[in-house]
C-alpha cells in the first residue's frame, strides 16, 4: 500500500510518500517547498493573497506527484500559519476545489503528539529528554523518555511569526534581544516550571532549524539518509553567537545555511538559546523525523491494522 502524508506549514509545504509491506515502511518520495505561507500573517492575521496562490501552486504540484506514484491513502494537515489565518478555512476550501486535496487543521496538542510520534520512531529519545519543533507560526515542546509522553503544549512563538514582531535591526541589536527575552520569558512560564521539575537532561530538536545547525557544523553529515544525529553543545554556543552577529549579507554566505532560514534562524537560535539556558540541558541532538514523518507512522500503524 502507497501511503502519503502533505505537512502545510507556516513556511514550508512537505510532501513525503512511502509503500508499506509485512509492516516495514519504505520512503518513496520526499518534497519540500518555501512557500511562506504565514509571510505578513501577523499584520490582518490574513493569508496574503501572492502566498495564498503560492499556497495553491504548490499543493498542485504535489497532487501531481501523489497521482504519479498512485498513492492509495493521502492526509494533509495544516498547523498554525492557516489555523491562525482568519481565512485560513477559505485557503482550504480553494485547495479541495483546485487539488480535490481535502485538509485537517490540526491543533497544536494533536501536532505536539504526532511530533513524539515521529521523534520515537527516529529513535533519538534516550532518558529524560525535550523535544522541540520550532515552526513559522508555533513551537511545540514535548516533555518524554522512552516509555512515553509527559507533557505537551504548542506556543505562538514560531521562528516567522517572532521575526514579523521583533526583527527590527539587523545584526539584531541588545534592545530588541532583550524583548524577544522577555516575549519568551512571559509566553513560557508554564513549560519553565514544568521543566525544571522533570528534569530533562537533553534537548532533541526537531528537523527545521536543528537540520541546519547540525549541516552547517557538520558539513559531511547527509541529513537525507540519517534518522538522528549529536550536536556538539558548546560548538552550538558558537555558531549561535555568530548567528545573532550577523547580518543578512554575512549569512548567505554561511555554508549550508538556506535561503528561506537565513533571517529566520536568528529567531530560532533565541528560543534555542532561552530555552538550554532556563532548563540548564546538557546536551542537544537533532531528530530528522518531525510532524510529516509522524503523520505518515499513523497512516501506516492504521493501514497495518487493517
Amino acid at each position: 500500500m502507497k501511503i502519503a502524508a502533505i505537512d502545510l506549514g507556516t513556511n514550508t509545504f512537505h510532501l513525503i510518500i512511502a509503500e508499506t509491506l509485512n509492516g516495514e515502511m519504505k520512503i518513496l518520495y520526499k518534497a519540500n517547498q518555501p512557500v511562506k505561507l504565514g509571510e505578513d500573517i501577523t499584520k490582518e492575521n490574513k493569508i496574503i493573497p501572492t502566498a495564498f496562490e503560492r499556497g495553491i501552486t504548490c499543493l498542485t504540484d504535489f497532487k501531481s506527484k501523489l497521482a504519479e506514484y498512485d498513492v492509495d491513502q493521502l492526509r494533509a494537515v495544516a498547523t498554525s500559519g492557516v489555523r491562525s489565518a482568519s481565512n485560513g478555512q477559505s485557503f482550504i476550501q480553494q485547495v479541495k476545489i483546485n487539488t480535490g486535496i481535502e485538509i485537517d487543521v490540526i491543533g497544536g496538542e494533536e501536532e505536539a503528539h504526532l511530533i513524539y510520534d515521529a521523534v520515537k520512531y527516529s529513535g533519538a529519545i534516550n532518558g529524560k529528554s525535550l523535544i522541540m519543533d520550532i515552526g513559522g507560526g508555533s513551537t511545540e515542546f514535548i516533555f518524554c523518555d522512552e516509555n512515553g509522553l509527559n507533557w505537551k503544549r504548542s506556543f505562538d512563538i514560531g521562528a516567522a511569526r517572532l521575526m514579523q514582531k521583533f526583527f527590527k535591526s539587523d545584526p539584531i541589536q541588545a534592545a530588541d534581544q532583550a524583548n524577544i527575552n522577555a516575549h519568551l520569558e512571559n509566553t513560557l512560564q508554564e513549560l519553565i516550571t514544568y521543566g525544571k521539575q522533570f528534569g530533562a537532561e537533553t534537548l532533541i530538536g526537531s528537523a527545521g532549524a536543528f537540520e541546519t545547525y547540525a549541516s552547517i557544523l557538520q558539513p559531511t553529515l547527509n541529513i537525507n539518509h540519517i534518522a538522528t544525529a549529536n550536536i556538539d553543545k558548546t560548538a552550538y554556543h558558537e555558531l549561535a553567537a555568530q548567528l545573532m552577529a550577523s547580518n543578512h549579507l554575512e549569512r548567505t554566505q554561511i555554508p549550508n545555511l538556506i535561503p528561506l532560514r537565513v533571517d529566520m534562524i536568528v529567531m530560532a537560535t533565541m528560543i534555542t538559546d532561552y530555552v538550554l539556558k532556563a532548563l540548564n540541558i546538557k546536551q542537544i541532538k537533532l531528530s530528522t523525523y518531525d510532524l510529516k514523518f509522524g503523520v505518515l507512522q499513523n497512516l501506516a500503524q492504521n493501514a497495518g491494522a487493517k
